[in-house]
């Protein structure tokens, strides 16, 4: 793992990061609250996963008051990136064409996802799809 690679967070974690990414930060109650209408978990044990998470490299926070406030380190894309591609290499073995017809077979796509999907495909027929 380097500077610009995230650690790979658990499924706990990672829904976590999720509020994180969407809020831009938060203290614990406010990450316990958004995620205790979905998921079994109390308040010490958010607080728990955020120290582990910051002492693993995937959050740090600044003080306010007697209150931590947890940002993420790496972004939602960079981190997703990652994650997918190492599930890629892992089970696919890179196989881009097995990996998207194992997605399509979970579920069909929307008519605005198809469109998505085509515009991405057109963009990298033209090179515009390699940002990596």
């Amino acid at each position: 793992m380097t500077a610009s690679t995230p650690p790979e967070p658990t499924t706990r974690e990672l829904a976590i990061l999720k509020v994180l990414w969407d809020r831009g930060e938060g203290s614990v109650r406010q990450v316990y609250e958004s995620l205790r209408e979905d998921l079994p978990i109390v308040q010490n044990t958010v607080q728990a996963f955020l120290r582990t998470m910051e002492a693993k490299g995937l959050v740090e926070h600044r003080t306010e008051g007697r209150t931590f406030v947890y940002r993420p380190l790496f972004k939602r894309d960079h981190t997703s990136n990652h994650l997918l591609s190492g599930m890629l290499d892992r089970v696919f073995d890179g196989a881009m064409d097995q990996l998207v017809e194992s997605a399509l077979s979970l579920r069909k796509p929307t008519a605005e996802e198809l469109d998505r999907l085509r515009a991405l495909i057109d963009d990298a027929d033209r090179g515009k799809g390699t940002k990596r």
